[in-house]
């Protein structure tokens, strides 16, 4: 009895004294690889609410003076006011078609998209600001123009339902989503299977783009792209405009087949 006794507390005095010697064990840590900005990837986890990509993109924008925006919007210093035609004509909205303006600002374009569906189209004109919409609305009806519907949008989602719009027109809206991945796939759900989604964005290359812009313009064509891929839209081309310096146009489309589906 008291051997044993002995034994366990031998035993157990190496044991403490291995321990004093060498330490607990050290936790283990995993430190994730630090990338740059230009090369994120926003993808929100299964089921988890978006986290805004940049907080405070569009205080501004929400502005009630929308005759300052309007100024800023068709400035002639502006390449896509200056350009407001040939981007139209690109888009290549077919007469007949419903068109959703996703971001419409002033409106100028969501007006010529409008013509060129002719009143067996639609255009739907979507913006946060409620004051910029109504100028839409009053502009359309001082033209004629009776195929304009306008929507006040939610930061993360639309209000255009499933399967009702043949293209999603987006001319320097993409950066300004604070939830890029939430809205993206609500629009891919109002898009109808094989329709088409024309993004005009803001060239973003550091070394030739200015400090204020490369400040405002979270990622650059490469960050945009990878993320509607991965919201399940299919690169159809990008469209080479000789006019446009200061933009890029790709042209992406809804699979036809139900099976598609964002990873």
């Amino acid at each position: 009895m008291r051997l044993a006794l002995g034994l366990s507390l031998l035993l157990l005095g190496a044991c403490a004294a291995s321990v004093a010697r060498t330490g607990a064990p050290a936790p283990t840590t995993v430190t994730a690889p630090v990338t740059a900005p230009e090369k994120t990837l926003t993808v929100p986890t299964a089921g988890a609410p978006e986290v805004s990509v940049k907080p405070g993109i569009n205080d501004d924008w929400r502005r009630r003076d929308t005759r300052r925006l309007v100024r800023r919007l068709q400035s002639e210093s502006r390449e896509i006011w200056a350009q407001r035609e040939r981007v139209v004509d690109v888009a290549a909205a077919r007469p007949g078609a419903v068109v959703a303006d996703v971001g419409a600002g002033s409106g100028f374009l969501t007006l010529l998209l409008a013509r060129a569906v002719g009143p067996g189209g639609k255009v739907y004109a979507l913006d946060i600001n409620r004051g910029l919409l109504d100028n839409i609305a009053a502009e359309a009806r001082a033209a004629g123009l009776g195929n304009v519907e306008t929507m006040v949008t939610p930061e993360d989602r639309t209000p255009l339902p499933p399967d009702s719009v043949d293209l999603l027109f987006m001319c320097d809206a993409y950066h300004h989503f604070e939830y890029p991945r939430s809205m993206m796939r609500s629009l891919r759900a109002a898009l109808r299977p094989g329709g088409e989604l024309v993004l005009v964005e803001l060239e973003r290359i550091p070394g030739k783009t200015s400090p204020a812009m490369l400040d405002h313009v979270r990622a650059g064509k490469d960050v945009f792209l990878a993320e509607l891929l991965a919201d399940g839209f299919e690169l159809v081309r990008e469209e080479e405009v000789a006019e446009l310096t200061e933009n890029y146009v790709l042209r992406l489309r809804k699979p036809a087949s139900a099976d598609a589906a964002p990873r």
